[in-house]
């Protein structure tokens, strides 16, 4: 696994992180529900008193979620990005003490083991060479069973395809307010850094990680949201 941080200007860019609650809630169909029912398939196999992993916990807007919903749960939150962490703690406000906040990646976070892990809007960031060994460095801090809760970009084809699903991005953020060039602008971004696979990948990595009973959860245009058990 690649130690090389890559980590895009506007997830260190204090302006552009303080916006990311109101960006990622305009570019992202469906996030809040998203998180209850995250938040409730991680209750699954979290006993109130349980630990929690989240992988790409930057923002905290997850975090927040689940501690809100469950006082007993505690925390490592782990992100490569300060600005984001920094965005998280403040997110959280005096639930921030029930986290363990890690900067760095997965493969250097705590050993566990943990109830159950999270890992949203942050898969595709990981290179294609790293995501499957990404994805055992959560399997292995895990109890047996374990869940694990993912959602990223997951969408195939060929390079028409592939188009039609960036157009119907833009469209749907162009609709939620977000101004027409600059979603543009993050489009070509997107197809110069992101790693997006096709759904069946992503679920054949989940397994090779030796994660069993992969299901999907969430779709939501370009998005999709899976579980998994360790």
């Amino acid at each position: 696994m690649s130690d090389t941080p890559d980590i895009p200007s506007y997830f260190t860019d204090p302006a552009a992180a303080a916006d990311y609650e109101e960006r990622t809630r305009r570019l992202v169909p469906g996030l809040a529900d998203f998180h209850r029912i995250c938040t409730l398939l991680l209750a699954d196999r979290t006993p109130e008193q349980g630990r929690v992993l989240v992988v790409g916990a930057g923002g905290g807007l997850e975090l927040r979620t689940f501690a809100q919903a469950h006082p007993g749960w505690q925390f490592v939150g782990v992100d490569p990005a300060d600005e984001m962490l920094r965005v998280a703690k403040a997110a959280l406000g005096a639930q921030s003490a029930r986290v363990d906040w890690h900067c760095g990646y997965v493969h250097t976070a705590p050993e566990g083991p943990f109830d159950s892990a999270a890992c949203l809007l942050t898969l595709h960031f990981v290179k294609l060479k790293d995501r499957v060994a990404t994805l055992r460095e959560i399997h292995r801090r895990l109890a047996p069973g374990g869940a694990l809760v993912v959602m990223h970009l997951s969408f195939g084809g060929d390079a028409a395809a592939r188009a039609r699903w960036f157009a119907r991005y833009v469209a749907f953020a162009v609709s939620s307010g977000v101004a027409p060039d600059n979603v543009r602008a993050a489009t070509e971004a997107m197809t110069e850094r992101l790693t997006i696979l096709p759904p069946g990948k992503d679920e054949a990595m989940l397994k090779d990680a030796g994660f069993r009973d992969v299901d999907t959860i969430y779709t939501g245009l370009c998005f999709r949201g899976w579980v998994a058990y360790a």
